[in-house]
């Protein structure tokens, strides 16, 4: 309460304007300001210690890794290589996704069938995917579908489980609740199924992405003529460390805007079906 001129006035707080979080800014300012302070002492010791404390032909120097970089990304040859290996990464990871979730609907939605072939299909998912690339190269070569089916092999089981257990843990009360009301198949997939396996899915896409880069780039280490996991293995043998983080460079480039693409049509998708409150709760 104040008084002005032998008036009361009462002195009310003034709100907000709506949709403005000025707080929610500077806790995002605050992180991104840190991160960017953490990559920046990182460069610097790395520049310093490199020489006088840890060899120079084992890590190089920021300065030296900028230079392979830039003659990479200015160079017809290193784009040849980026476009060769991107196109492996997204073709590999397509199939392997495709495959996946039509095996785990399959096997799924037959429950004989899954109990029949899951031991099989886990025995197969056991075996490390880098030791099928030589089988994969003789039935394919040195080109590039020998790297993107090991990427596929790697991709396809990881969806298949999430969509093979979201078909196993999806509630059968929600469907019989369904089918009592009349509805049908198309109802009880779109009601119950897509919602359920909505979440399982794109986690699996988003854990795929990074398998698919790994399975392209370990069949390019062992036997390639282009691409990235081949100019990384020629720097390896060349003791050329700085071309090696140049390439680390771009593949961790590459990783970052998979993702991305991932989690925004993640996002969009949960949004569309009304499960984004779920998710944040």
């Amino acid at each position: 309460m104040a008084t002005v001129t032998g008036k009361a006035v009462t002195e009310t707080p003034t709100a907000a304007p709506a949709g403005k979080t000025p707080h929610r800014w500077r806790g995002t300012g605050t992180v991104i300001g840190l991160r960017v302070l953490v990559i920046a002492v990182a460069l610097v010791l790395w520049q310093v210690m490199s020489g006088p404390v840890v060899p120079e032909y084992a890590v190089s120097r920021p300065t030296d890794v900028f230079d392979a970089l830039t003659g990479m990304l200015g160079s017809e040859p290193g784009w040849i290589n980026i476009k060769v290996t991107t196109v492996e990464v997204l073709a590999g990871f397509g199939l392997g996704v495709a495959a996946g979730t039509v095996m785990g609907l399959v096997l799924g939605s037959f429950p004989l069938l899954g109990k029949v072939l899951e031991p099989l299909v886990a025995a197969l998912n056991g075996i490390p995917k880098i030791a099928l690339a030589p089988l994969f190269l003789l039935f394919f070569g040195i080109g590039s579908w020998s790297k993107i089916t090991i990427a596929m092999t790697g991709v396809a089981f990881v969806v298949f489980y999430n969509i093979y257990l979201g078909l196993r843990l999806r509630e059968r009360e929600l469907v019989e609740v369904v089918q009592v009301m009349g509805g049908r198949k198309h109802h009880v997939l779109g009601y119950v199924t897509i919602p359920t396996l909505a979440a399982p899915f794109f986690a699996a896409l988003k854990t795929g992405g990074p398998l698919a880069i790994l399975g392209v780039i370990g069949g390019e280490f062992i036997a390639s003529s282009e691409g990235v996991g081949h100019e990384l293995f020629t720097a390896a043998q060349n003791l050329d460390a700085a071309s090696e983080f140049a390439g680390l460079i771009v593949l961790v480039a590459l990783t970052l805007t998979l993702n991305g693409v991932l989690t925004a049509l993640d996002t969009y998708a949960l949004k569309r079906l009304g499960l984004a409150a779920r998710r944040r709760a």
